[in-house]
């Protein structure tokens, strides 16, 4: 506990108007862009609203010039034609430029544990694999 009587427990949370408590990220989880913070659960929750976007993840994607940048899995509806641009633009149109999703990748599905929890060291892995193999 903190010196005002806070536990530091690492989660990133607020209050809303009518004092109930919201739990919706990591501090560890944080994508850290160009000295900024980035938080993956916020670019998850505007994606999630896109309407041919089924489900998303968004991880650190290590990069040498910023340090990480925000990439986005996704799992498209099916029969959506949905590009990276567009997927790009719709991230870009409602957020501050350094939370801007940088990279995009489409996948069958988003790996979970049986808590329903993005289970992000799976595709961290699986980025980074993809990466390499464009180089």
């Amino acid at each position: 506990m903190d010196s005002e009587g806070w536990l530091k427990t690492g989660d990133l949370c607020y209050f809303n108007e009518d004092g109930f408590l919201y739990i919706v990220d990591r501090l560890k989880e944080l994508i850290k862009y160009k000295g900024y913070q980035v938080p993956p659960a916020e670019l998850e929750h505007i994606l999630n609203s896109h309407p041919d976007i089924l489900d998303a993840a968004v991880i650190p994607y290590p990069d040498e010039d910023v340090g990480q940048l925000p990439m986005a899995f996704i799992v498209r509806k099916p029969g959506s034609k949905l590009t990276e641009q567009q997927v790009m633009d719709h991230v870009a149109k409602q957020v501050a430029p350094h939370k801007k999703v940088r990279r995009v990748a489409f996948v069958s599905a988003i790996p979970k544990s049986p808590a329903g929890k993005i289970l992000r060291r799976e595709l961290i892995q699986q980025a980074v694999s993809m990466g390499a193999s464009k180089l």
